[in-house]
């Protein structure tokens, strides 16, 4: 079977590009293959919202079945895509199906990495990247008291919260000296960890795992290094994710830990563009180093830059990151990356839970974090656009708004 426009991957970033093309006036043949059953829908509620209770799977998807009809989208749910011959522009499903193409999009993303240690794969062991993953934590809840998240990045934070809202007794272990590492400065990994702590996370820090306990059948503990036995009746392990790009690969894409793409979310591949997750690309906003984005910001931008480039109005891929997390009643919203940073200035006072802090790096403002900020949130972002020079005193003057600031700048 034959598509103009073929895109492998179903989430938020291949879901995007279907619809802005047509939107867009594309009147060519558009097919969206996901590896799983289930119409495309947003991924960051199934640690929060969805795995709470409090939505159900039908408001998360993305449209609804009679948007995709309607636009003649064809779904082609359930199917992997294990090769691709770029040579003859076709895709070749687990199942055996082949698919041709004129144009291909990748926006496959990436499996969650599973624990590499001994009683990895016993019954209890969880990750939170599908549907089927949070259906199946879910449904082994009421009979669970004891929980063991190991990570703590937004995916280990965000299960500890909505586990302890349920009244599950749950320890959090993460192998760094802080918590959310990657993605912030020190001070809103202090402020983190104590707020878990507070609700009653038994947080540790430096711990390491050295293999998953169990009867045999399903998980009964976790040892670390030092010889410490944590007892758990469930696991859910939130390390990050593997990209799926090795179908990419191994025809010769340049890469390694992503799809390497251009400006326009080029690959080195005719025909062959990637977006999302998996795509490494060279980002202003870290200094042109190349860098993957994991976020529904990136995703959707990369899919809007695709589909213009695909509609004859091709703009090179420019947009400022942020992420968002929701724990407890807190609303964490970033704008910009903050690694690599030299000075970060705190506006606010975390004990009001609601703060910023601005991030600097040669004088220029590159991130904000702000928690229950979200009017520093929105008026900040000029300031990370623009790679504003600011006075830090004024920056932590909450009576000087930040548009003020972004505006003298």
């Amino acid at each position: 079977m034959q598509h103009d426009v073929l895109i492998v991957g179903a989430g938020h970033g291949g879901a995007q590009v279907a619809i802005t093309l047509r939107q867009r006036g594309y009147t060519g043949g558009i097919a969206l293959i996901g590896d799983e059953p289930e119409l495309p829908y947003e991924r960051p509620p199934l640690t929060k919202d969805y795995l709470s209770g409090a939505k159900p799977f039908e408001r998360i998807l993305i449209r609804p079945a009679a948007f995709w009809q309607a636009r003649g989208v064809t779904l082609l749910p359930g199917r992997r895509v294990v090769a691709v011959d770029a040579a003859a522009h076709t895709v070749t499903t687990a199942g055996g199906e082949v698919f041709g193409y004129g144009q291909l999009v990748w926006a496959a993303g990436g499996q969650a990495r599973r624990l590499a240690c001994a009683g990895g794969d016993l019954a209890g062991v969880h990750t939170v990247r599908t549907r089927a993953d949070a259906d199946a934590l879910r449904a082994e809840l009421p009979a669970v008291e004891r929980v063991v998240v190991i990570g703590g990045g937004y995916v280990g934070l965000e299960a500890a919260a909505v586990l302890r809202a349920a009244g599950k007794s749950v320890v959090l272990l993460e192998q760094a000296d802080r918590v959310l590492a990657r993605v912030a400065g020190d001070a809103l990994s202090r402020f983190y960890a104590d707020e878990h702590r507070a609700q009653g996370v038994d947080l540790r820090l430096g711990a390491q795992v050295k293999d998953i306990v169990g009867d045999g059948r399903r998980v009964t503990g976790v040892r670390l290094v030092d010889g410490a036995l944590i007892p758990a009746q469930m696991v859910v392990a939130g390390i990050g994710i593997t990209p799926a790009v090795q179908p990419l690969l191994a025809p010769g894409a340049e890469g390694g830990d992503g799809v390497a793409v251009d400006a326009f979310c080029r690959t080195s591949l005719p025909d062959i563009r990637a977006i999302g997750d998996c795509a490494l690309h060279a980002n202003a906003y870290a200094d042109g180093r190349r860098i993957r984005l994991e976020s529904v910001q990136n995703a959707n931008d990369m899919a809007i830059t695709v589909a213009k480039a695909l509609t004859g109005a091709a703009e090179p891929y420019h947009a400022v990151p942020w992420f968002w997390s929701n724990q407890y009643d807190l609303k964490l919203q970033t704008v910009g990356l903050s690694a690599g940073h030299d000075a970060a200035v705190l506006r606010g006072d975390p004990a009001a839970r609601s703060f910023s802090i601005v991030y600097f790096r040669a004088g220029r403002v590159v991130a904000l974090d702000c928690v229950n900020a979200i009017r520093d949130y929105t008026q900040g972002r000029a300031l990370v656009e623009g790679g504003a020079r600011c006075d830090p005193a004024a920056v932590a003057d909450v009576s000087v708004p930040l548009k003020d600031l972004a505006a003298a700048a």
